[in-house]
């Protein structure tokens, strides 16, 4: 049997019958969707900033790892941007010793990221743009065409001279390019000195075969610093230099031809392991002997070869 509730009325001095009206009921349905309402908020931020899911925990994890991978980007960007300098200035070289004229400029064109923004860009300012930027690749492709037009011209000159541009031995990979010009870390006194050719690192035994046609203009066989060595003159003021050979088969005076044998590799002299050390120089000046390889390598090759020789610190000799 339900109960009634009755309430006192002291003004009156009577009793009545208690009655629930439709505010007061609203006002209790709102008085429990607030308390609700917090209870949740509440339990919410105690399950966040307290308990951590599985998937939270992996997510903290990988930040962790990508804080640490993404500190080193911005010096390996700027060794990066250093190397391509460097590359671009031996390019230089390159086109200055051999072909005595200017590289063509590389492309000046730059990225293109100002198409991201496209959307907010007017037309008129894209088509703008895009001209501009044809214009410059036109001009570069003229000066392209330019530098191989000199190119032509002096390999057609009757006074042009081809110099020593094949490899002084055969099936050479990349790995066994060693150290090239400069100053490099000398295996016997551990520390920078001049080197002044290339280091080849090549069998004992292996053949070594004359770059190009030339008359043999000294021949040392000594145990002692540069060891047994054979120097050639080639026209056009260019002449080559092996070092550390083991057997000699040519003589001073003797007129050698391109691709004929005159030593094998050994490691005669202060040499650290069996390789070749190769030296070109030009009236009298050292030149850096990786430029004279392009002649008979792929341009792949050739950029292989560059690069190790660059980044090799350590001579063999």
């Amino acid at each position: 049997m339900k109960m009634k509730t009755y309430i006192f009325d002291a003004a009156g001095v009577t009793v009545r019958k208690f009655t629930r009206s439709v505010w007061n009921i609203m006002g209790t349905v709102l008085k429990l969707l607030l308390v609700s309402l917090a209870l949740f908020i509440v339990l919410y931020l105690i399950l966040s900033l307290v308990i951590s899911t599985d998937t939270e925990k992996h997510l903290r994890q990988e930040n962790k790892l990508y804080e640490k991978a993404f500190a080193d980007i911005p010096e390996r960007q700027k060794l990066l941007s250093e190397s391509i300098d460097i590359l671009a200035w031996k390019d230089g070289r390159v086109y200055e010793e051999v072909f005595h004229t200017n590289a063509p400029d590389p492309d000046p064109v730059g990225s293109l990221d100002f198409l991201f923004g496209a959307d907010t860009i007017p037309d008129g300012k894209i088509v703008t743009y895009t001209s501009a930027k044809a214009d410059v690749l036109l001009g570069t492709a003229g000066k392209v065409d330019e530098a191989f037009e000199k190119i032509y011209r002096t390999l057609a000159s009757k006074d042009f001279v081809m110099p020593p541009m094949t490899l002084p031995v055969k099936e050479v990979s990349s790995p066994q390019i060693g150290a090239a010009t400069g100053e490099r870390m000398n295996p016997f006194y551990k520390t920078d000195v001049k080197h002044n050719g290339l280091d080849v690192i090549v069998p004992q035994g292996s053949t070594v075969y004359a770059p190009a046609e030339g008359t043999v203009e000294k021949v040392v066989r000594t145990s002692k610093g540069e060891g047994n060595t054979v120097t050639i003159r080639h026209a056009g003021g260019y002449v080559t230099r092996y070092l550390h050979l083991a057997e000699i088969y040519v003589s001073q005076g003797q007129l050698v031809r391109r691709g004929g044998k005159i030593a094998s590799i050994g490691m005669s002299g202060n040499s650290y392991a069996p390789h070749l050390h190769y030296e070109v120089l030009l009236d009298g000046e050292v030149r850096n002997p990786v430029n004279y390889l392009f002649g008979s390598v792929s341009p792949s090759e050739y950029a292989n070869y560059l690069y190790m020789s660059i980044n090799t610190r350590q001579s063999m000799d």
